[in-house]
């Protein structure tokens, strides 16, 4: 029954992650259409308006593009820390031997595109912008594998899976140790103990879900204002959530309500919020620029080499096995497939530049590489058979 459950709710998140893919390249295209209309002054002046929220002292007066980009996003991260959590207890990371490729993989996939980046940039005050090649979206990956349809084994959707959770982890990690600003002791202290308190209701088997999602906003607040990012606290909730061998899942139950909500409404709502980019001069010349070729070529060439060479290595050490009904080739496309930054990557770009004119610069380059990547992992995988 156990595993019947968690094999049904990977079906759902494929399906679900699959749909989103498709719905953010449909709100991408809406962005930029309207972002270039006679309605793009008012419509990038509409995510910049501040939205207060603030009462009884609690200060929370953001625009709406910062709403969206630290408190529904981290909703997002919520679902993403809970996706990690059932890997790890009963999904393809459970096993040590079938936790190696994709973690290996994983690994590859984010050193060599941030070795590429910093080639670029190394002689540049732009280097903050390193951690943006080393994303992948697991929605748009899981949309362009779905299209190529049955030719694709059920082992390399859990593969890509896998190294994308993975790949979203470190992504998290380094949001948590480089992209955090001015951190006040008072509210990161605060935010611990609340997170403690969390852990210590998991200890004492308290199953009730609104417990924690409860504590969980407060500690959001508190991170907010610690000065370390926001959106940290879903996955801190992710992991203090109960996950039980029972049909009465808190963890699971959570994923179940979250799946549609994040897929059709928060990541659309994200990417039509930070997708407006206004198709001009300055903007095609900027992708000449050090820091977008350090983005271009870290997401499209550094991703699949990166993952290849690294899951090469894993089996030529046995550090892991492939699995029967995938080959290298296989490997190489879902590697491609990685290429697609999109989410993560432009939400780390938000991040690593207070410039609006760079943040604009490398959004373009994210999505001509996420589409340049999508393209290719598309053809590599179609030209394969099912085993080998």
């Amino acid at each position: 029954m156990k595993q019947k459950i968690i094999t049904d709710l990977f079906n759902e998140f494929f399906e679900s992650e699959k749909t989103a893919g498709l719905v953010l390249i449909f709100c991408t295209i809406i962005s930029i259409i309207i972002a270039n209309s006679a309605l793009g002054d008012p419509y990038t002046a509409f995510w910049h308006q501040k939205l207060n929220l603030s009462f009884s002292g609690v200060q929370l007066n953001y625009s709406v593009q910062h709403w969206i980009n630290d408190g529904l996003m981290t909703v997002f991260f919520l679902l993403v820390g809970l996706e990690i959590e059932r890997e790890i207890y009963a999904g393809e990371l459970s096993d040590i031997k079938n936790a190696s490729l994709p973690v290996i993989a994983a690994i590859g996939g984010m050193i060599v595109p941030a070795l590429i980046y910093y080639v670029f940039n190394y002689n540049q005050q732009i280097r903050s912008g390193i951690g943006i090649p080393m994303a992948t979206d697991i929605a748009f990956a899981l949309g362009v594998l779905s299209l190529i349809g049955k030719r694709i084994p059920v082992e390399l959707k859990i593969f890509l899976t896998a190294f994308a959770i993975i790949d979203d982890l470190g992504a998290i990690i380094i949001i948590a140790l480089f992209y955090s600003k001015g951190i006040s002791i008072v509210f990161l202290l605060s935010a611990l103990g609340l997170f403690l308190i969390l852990i210590i209701m998991n200890r004492l088997k308290i199953h009730k879900l609104s417990f924690y999602l409860i504590i969980g906003v407060v500690m959001w607040y508190c991170i907010l204002k610690s000065g370390i990012h926001a959106t940290i606290a879903g996955v801190l909730l992710a992991f203090a959530i109960p996950f039980t061998k029972h049909e009465t899942n808190p963890s699971l139950k959570l994923q179940h309500i979250l799946h549609k909500p994040v897929a059709y409404l928060i990541l659309p709502l994200f990417a039509i919020a930070n997708t407006g980019l206004v198709i001009n001069s300055d903007n095609i010349s900027s992708i000449t620029s050090a820091n977008s070729l350090g983005i271009i070529f870290g997401l499209v060439l550094g991703k699949p080499l990166g993952i290849t060479l690294f899951s090469l290595a894993g089996i030529k050490l046995k550090l892991c096995n492939l699995p029967a009904s995938i080959g290298i080739k296989h490997i190489s496309g879902a590697g491609m497939l990685g290429g697609i930054g999109f989410t993560m990557s432009i939400f780390i770009a938000n991040l690593a530049f207070s410039d609006n004119l760079m943040i604009q610069h490398s959004i373009l380059s994210i999505l001509v590489a996420s589409f340049v990547s999508g393209v290719a992992g598309f053809i590599l995988l179609k030209l394969q058979k099912r085993t080998r």
